[in-house]
């Protein structure tokens, strides 16, 4: 049996007197894409937070590519090919595609003593990774506020994917976008899958879960509820666990 690229073990999260994870277990293989959902409040985005570095974990343990690993900053995380792809994108509009996807990594090159970035080996580099992914924009020259939503998401995917990522997270990445666009991402969710890199996805779509996702995990109350694979789950399961009402498979006790 291949040994998961990450493994979640007992995870707690407090803040303060309030438990927002208790015990919480996780795990995704090299090229699997792994659904979580769970009502608001469920604990989804706390989990990814600690999993990313944003949040460490109160308790518990996290194995990355079967070592442990304790994150303390999203840096800890990114530097083993961690990558989180945040609902707000946080993209800068009024930057181009280019310096938008190595923004803070930028290639650079030698003047005397000096290194200056490069801008044209970043605009090489970002175009040949758009095209590697298969996203289609004018040019990675063309500034992100004239993209579409759709577009938009696929660079923030993009940045995340520049540098070697082993595993991409994701809040919500059809939330806000058209129903033509949706196709567009879950096909880039699937491209991942086809590279080898694992994929976690946090959505209340239920036709995206079934569409990209090899299993799916529910959260209730900051705890593990059910998880299975998808071929072996319907929408109306996935709802009652949603709402914690359905009888998990896990045989674990609400």
């Amino acid at each position: 049996m291949t040994t998961p690229i990450l493994q979640v073990k007992g995870i707690c999260k407090y803040f303060g007197a309030i438990t927002a994870l208790e015990n919480v277990d996780l795990q995704v293989s090299a090229g699997e894409v792994l659904g979580v959902i769970g009502d608001n409040g469920a604990g989804k985005s706390t989990l990814m937070k600690t999993i990313s570095g944003l949040n460490p974990a109160s308790k518990g343990e996290i194995m990355f590519q079967g070592k442990p690993v304790k994150f303390n900053t999203p840096r800890d995380a990114r530097d083993l090919g961690i990558e989180m792809v945040y609902q707000d994108l946080a993209l800068a509009g009024n930057l181009p595609i280019a310096q938008n996807i190595y923004l803070g990594r930028e290639p650079t090159k030698r003047f005397g003593l000096i290194n200056r970035i490069d801008h044209k080996r970043c605009l090489e580099m970002s175009q040949e990774h758009l095209d590697n992914l298969k996203i289609h924009v004018k040019s990675a020259k063309q500034k992100v506020e004239e993209l579409s939503g759709g577009q938009r998401q696929a660079v923030a995917i993009a940045r995340a994917t520049a540098f070697d990522a082993n595993l991409v997270i994701m809040d919500e990445p059809t939330a806000a976008l058209a129903v033509k666009e949706v196709s567009k991402v879950l096909d880039l969710i699937k491209r991942l899958k086809s590279l080898n890199v694992a994929v976690i996805i946090i959505s209340h779509r239920m036709d995206d879960i079934f569409a990209v996702c090899d299993r799916v995990m529910a959260l209730f109350h900051g705890r593990n509820f059910a998880e299975d694979s998808i071929k072996e789950t319907s929408h109306d399961e996935l709802i009652g666990w949603i709402m914690g009402t359905t009888q998990n498979k896990n045989g674990i006790s609400q």
